[in-house]
């Protein structure tokens, strides 16, 4: 396993909070670089005499792993002078939770592919006949689009086209020009589904509406063509690429919304109900859509035509609203978890199923709820820059018992908290964290210089108090087995004895 490790001090001055862990690793690469040109530059047997007398004295306080594979060391030296190593791996070994346990089969394939193709955690997370079903699934999908190609000429020489010119060479370009049309949209859900496959556990309410909202943009593309047809493929590519966008958003989703239906394991019944249900909606939308289009003057007057299609498509999008209002998911998310922490902070009891999943609102990001949480950030931005040794220490001390660390961002005017977890860390070591955020939040004394007093006092807090949160939400009816908080797999702490 081929590796490099760079020294860096630690006297750099504060950096701000980076926006994403490309971002931080990108700059922790920057200071690599620039370290090993230092080191370069200097003196080879003086470089290697220093290194060897850190390697010697220093001891390890703990390692934080990235994602990608790397790893940074915090070390103290024989001086107590405080340093960090950057480590670089080029075998998975490095790689944490939620990486892929090895499997022969696939070992010839890249990491990141691993990651665009397979669902996180394979092969554990998932049964041992997935990967062989679905190398027999591919195969059999490229066939039948390859004979949905075929069948599309046949159609369209069929309607007319082509038949002018006496041959079948007009049929097959247009039939390449609308197959090309449907693969510009299927990148759409092929983007969707290995880039943000791992969000729909979560939240199905908000991606089912979302999907509703970009499928209505792609209707948008489509009826504009009538405008202008001289651009008809690119805006009908458009259009199907933002459709198909919305049916990668839409497909997964409903999925597990019919997952929740199925209490008694008859998923098969209930998806095949609502294929009737669903089918029968389609005939008699088509039917009035037809009648519609055989009213007098609407089909020769654009403007009747785009506000009829603008007034049922916002009908479509109230409904849809409505109907997902009224579901009551039985499982815990990031939004319904921070409902139910306030109310028993605040009230010492939880709200029910029906209460909590009307409450939560479906259409908001989780980065712009208060309090705001941040999940997955570095050591060294939790601690603004800074590089105090009796700061991490203490973090870590207070911190022994959990499986994650927890700070307030003290240099923001609202409040704002940074955490980091620990390897191991699970679910219910996110919804503690939660917890503990809501009782600062209410509770936190900002003149009050000690904050390490008031997160101590937290986590006593939440000792006494957490056992009853959890027996609560399952008098209440939530599934605690089914606590949709994932661990952010960006940075883990592997922490190590002082």
């Amino acid at each position: 396993m081929s590796s490099s490790l760079q020294l860096f001090s630690l006297t750099r001055p504060s950096q701000p909070p980076a926006k994403s862990a490309g971002n931080r690793l990108r700059h922790f690469q920057i200071l690599r670089s620039s370290a090993k040109s230092s080191l370069q530059e200097g003196d080879e047997e003086s470089r290697d005499t220093d290194k060897g007398r850190i390697d010697g004295e220093a001891r390890l306080i703990l390692v934080e792993r990235y994602g990608n594979g790397t790893a940074k060391r915090y070390m103290i030296d024989g001086d107590l002078r405080f340093h960090t190593f950057l480590e670089e791996h080029g075998s998975v070994s490095n790689r944490f939770q939620g990486s892929h346990i090895p499997d022969t089969k696939l070992s010839w394939v890249p990491d990141n592919i691993k990651d665009f193709i397979l669902p996180a955690g394979f092969p554990g997370s998932v049964s041992d006949d997935y990967l062989e079903y679905m190398l027999l699934q591919f195969p059999t999908n490229v066939t039948a689009w390859i004979c949905h190609t075929l069948v599309t000429s046949s159609l369209l020489k069929a309607v007319g086209i082509g038949s002018f010119s006496g041959t079948s060479a007009a049929a097959s370009a247009a039939a390449i020009r609308w197959v090309s049309k449907d693969g510009i949209g299927a990148l759409g859900r092929l983007f969707i589904g290995g880039r943000f496959g791992n969000l729909f556990d979560d939240d199905p309410k908000q991606w089912r509406m979302y999907a509703d909202f970009i499928g209505s943009a792609g209707s948008i593309f489509d009826l504009t063509t009538q405008l202008y047809p001289a651009y008809f493929l690119p805006l009908a590519s458009l259009g199907n690429l933002a459709k198909a966008v919305a049916r990668g958003l839409k497909d997964p989703s409903f999925r597990v919304i019919q997952n929740h239906f199925a209490l008694s394991g008859n998923l098969g019944e209930v998806a095949a109900k609502e294929e009737v249900w669903e089918v029968t909606a389609q005939l008699l939308g088509l039917a009035l859509g037809i009648l519609i289009l055989d009213t007098p003057g609407l089909v020769k007057s654009y403007p009747v035509l785009a506000s009829t299609w603008t007034g049922m498509r916002l009908l479509h999008l109230w409904l849809r609203y409505k109907s997902l209002l009224v579901l009551q998911l039985n499982t815990i998310n990031l939004k319904r978890a921070r409902i139910l922490v306030k109310s028993h902070i605040l009230h010492s009891t939880v709200p029910g199923l029906n209460d909590c999943n009307r409450e939560e609102d479906i259409l908001s990001w989780q980065r712009f709820m208060k309090p705001r949480i941040i999940f997955g950030l570095p050591l060294e931005e939790m601690f603004g820059g800074g590089r105090s040794l009796s700061m991490l220490k203490t973090l870590l001390r207070i911190y022994a018992k959990e499986k994650y660390v927890l700070t307030v961002n003290q240099q923001q005017r609202d409040f704002e908290v940074f955490v980091s977890f620990k390897v191991g860390a699970t679910n219910i070591s996110v919804l503690r964290s939660v917890w503990q955020t809501y009782w600062l939040s209410e509770n936190l004394d900002i003149f009050n210089n000690n904050l390490f007093d008031q997160l101590t006092e937290s986590l006593s807090r939440m000792e006494d108090r957490f056992e009853d949160f959890i027996q609560k939400l399952e008098g209440a009816g939530w599934d605690t087995n089914q606590i949709n908080l994932k661990v952010p797999m960006e940075i883990s702490i592997d922490e190590c004895s002082f």
